[in-house]
């Protein structure tokens, strides 16, 4: 049998032999990676203690692109400090307002059949021109800088047929809501789905993109399209032509499960709170009143994004009821905007220009009114996710989310336009884009780099390091959660809690803020305490605070009945010990306060079977340790930077 593209790109990092057998671990070389300003300087400070003058890989980048709010110093001098040691370590730097990390690193630095990490949970957004992107944990970022192999455990690969055409007024956001329905946040645990058939071969990279990006929804390791014309075509405009190189699947190649959508028989579709899975027919939407409309987001404001909402508005005006915001992903896209007319017709319906970034996607301004409904183009509706708790999340595409606003109520494009939205079938990307890199800062040469001072505020503390796990361990429960806590319940967003990430013992105090306010300070004062989860623990983005504030606080053990991938790495490379029940039933019999034990724990864990007595209900209960033998021996080792300090000292 033939190779599929994956499998393909996989093959050509190996960096050791391997039977790339679906669950079992691999290692990869990483050739690219990226970061961006709110998870970022974790990342930079584990790389500083790691000891290394540079980074090992092709590429690296640094996006200061998601908190632009500057509310006091600390953000600010987060990013000064994110330029200084991008200048010291031979990392790009792509300053803020030149657009979001996704949409510039795609257009000015992606590649086929490269191999990319990244500190974002919509790093996979890459997939869209044939490379292979993965989202990490900042800790993971650091180890790929430094050359060293990274651990993946090789996925299922499975074959999503695209056949038909989209019709006028829907979206590739269309696909990946219509993915999302059926597949559910949990389904794509340990896969990729990668896109191939007629339709994908239709859709342009701006489409592939929204359909790439969102696959961290499903929880998927990534998701990917071939390398072709479409590609070509996407890499000339970017005057990188040069840079293309076909890469397809093989004709008969093989994989471990398939799908098929007809495009042509989707039409609008609306993700309702408070998960990105909740998805309906637009049409089916109970007609609320709409306060707020946000067209913006990695995920969908691409040229023909904006254009066709622009289209939709074109003669009209927002709702008197709607606040109605647009924030562009790149200032390549909005000066291409500009020049053909459509900021002119956003502007002339009433709609409010954001900053060139992420913003209110991770509640970094723009949040909704009190019980307010908000309908957005971005990725995710979490309950909080956008800054108020009380607020529903609606996700739908562009053109629906310009119709929306104009009707004060949910409505699709046809609904507004009649007939005329077959105007919106002609809309392309450009076939040329404006090309000026002038704020993007190139690495220095490495002799005049090792003389930059890192300039560091008072915000910026050291990161903290666990200590290896205890022979004997009996804490209490400090925290019980329910289903799908996400890293948002964990570590609040905003422009406030994201300006404070740089320092743990400030952030720290608000872990779990929004879902148990008291938390952090039951947790400290317990001193050691382990927390129980449901399933799906830790879905949502990368963010390692995540992992690294519950840490801090004292947490060393998660007993949850699953977890979700990124966030699991999360809590081994942080020394936290993430336990599945082997009774999930188990969940049941412990409750916030009780005492459990552990005793040899180091050795229980060599075995992968822990077994832990509840002191207080005098139970007992078994947990599995879903871990490689390497992931233990970062477990073991007390977190991954003293892991890979001895792994780069030969020691191992």
């Amino acid at each position: 049998m033939g190779k599929n593209l994956t499998r393909k790109i996989l093959e050509a990092h190996l960096a050791k032999p391997a039977r790339m057998k679906p669950g079992e671990e691999i290692f990869v070389k990483v050739d690219q990676t990226l970061t961006h300003d709110i998870n970022a300087v974790m990342t930079y400070l584990a790389f500083e203690a790691i000891g290394l003058p540079r980074t090992q890989v092709e590429t690296s980048v640094s996006y200061l692109d998601h908190n632009l709010l500057y509310l006091d110093n600390k953000t600010p001098d987060d990013h000064i400090y994110l330029q200084s040691v991008a200048r010291r370590y031979g990392v790009y730097v792509s300053r803020p307002g030149n657009g979001i990390c996704h949409a510039v690193h795609v257009a000015r630095f992606g590649k086929p059949g490269k191999l990319s990490m990244g500190g974002d949970s919509h790093t996979p957004h890459g997939g869209a021109i044939g490379m292979l992107c993965i989202g990490v944990g900042g800790m993971d970022v650091a180890t790929a800088m430094t050359g060293v192999p990274m651990r993946l455990k090789m996925p299922e690969i499975i074959r999503v047929k695209l056949t038909g055409k989209l019709k006028p007024g829907c979206n590739a956001k269309e696909v990946i809501l219509e993915m999302l329905k059926r597949v559910g946040i949990k389904g794509g645990l340990g896969k990729v789905f990668e896109y191939v058939g007629p339709g994908a071969g239709a859709l342009e990279v701006n489409e592939r993109a929204t359909i790439a990006n969102m696959g961290a929804e499903m929880g998927a390791t990534t998701s990917i399209f071939p390398a072709d014309e479409q590609v070509r075509r996407f890499l000339k405009a970017q005057q990188r032509e040069e840079d293309y190189r076909e890469l397809l699947p093989d004709e008969d190649a093989e994989y471990d499960g398939e799908m098929e959508i007809d495009m042509s028989k989707l039409e609008p579709l609306c993700a309702c709170p408070h998960q990105p899975d909740n998805v309906v027919p637009l049409r089916n939407v109970k007609k609320k009143k709409v306060q707020q409309v946000f067209i913006g987001n990695c995920t969908n404001t691409s040229y023909a994004d904006v254009a066709k909402a622009a289209l939709v508005f074109k003669g009209r005006h927002v709702h008197e009821d709607v606040s109605c915001t647009c924030g562009i992903s790149s200032k390549q896209i909005y000066k291409q905007l500009m020049r053909d007319g459509y900021m002119e017709m956003l502007t002339d319906a009433g709609v409010r220009l954001l900053e060139i970034a992420c913003g209110p996607c991770c509640a970094i301004g723009q949040s909704p009114a009190t019980r307010g409904v908000a309908v957005r183009t971005s990725n995710r509706n979490f309950k909080g996710r956008a800054g108020n708790p009380t607020a529903e999340i609606y996700l739908v595409s562009p053109e629906s989310a310009a119709a929306t606003a104009i009707m004060g109520t949910f409505a699709s494009a046809e609904e507004i336009m009649g007939a005329d939205v077959e105007i919106l079938g002609g809309i392309h990307e450009p076939e040329s884009f404006p090309v000026d890199d002038s704020m993007i800062i190139k690495p220095l040469p490495e002799e005049e780099a090792s003389q930059v001072k890192i300039v560091r505020g008072p915000n910026i503390q050291p990161l903290p390091v666990p200590e290896p796990p205890a022979r004997y361990l009996k804490v209490k429960v400090s925290l019980k959660t329910v289903d799908n806590i996400t890293t948002d319940d964990i570590t609040p967003a905003s422009a406030e809690f994201s300006s404070m990430r740089s320092n743990i013992p400030l952030m720290s105090q608000y872990c779990y803020h929004r879902y148990d306010p008291d938390f952090a300070g039951r947790a400290k004062e317990m001193g050691q305490s382990i927390i129980i989860g449901g399933e799906n623990y830790g879905q949502g983005s990368s963010r390692e605070h995540a992992a690294i504030n519950p840490m801090y606080l004292g947490v060393r053990a998660i007993i949850a009945k699953s977890i979700a991938r990124i966030h699991k790495g999360n809590l081994v490379n942080h020394g936290i010990i993430p336990m599945i029940f082997e009774n999930p039933e188990d969940y049941d019999r412990i409750d916030r306060g009780d005492e459990l034990e552990v005793r040899d724990l180091p050795d229980q864990m060599q075995t992968k079977k822990i077994w832990i007595h509840n002191v207080t209900k005098n139970t007992d209960f078994q947990a599995r340790l879903e871990l490689s033998d390497s992931e233990l021996e970062v477990i073991s080792c007390g977190g991954q930077l003293r892991y890979l300090k001895r792994q780069l000292e030969g020691k191992m």
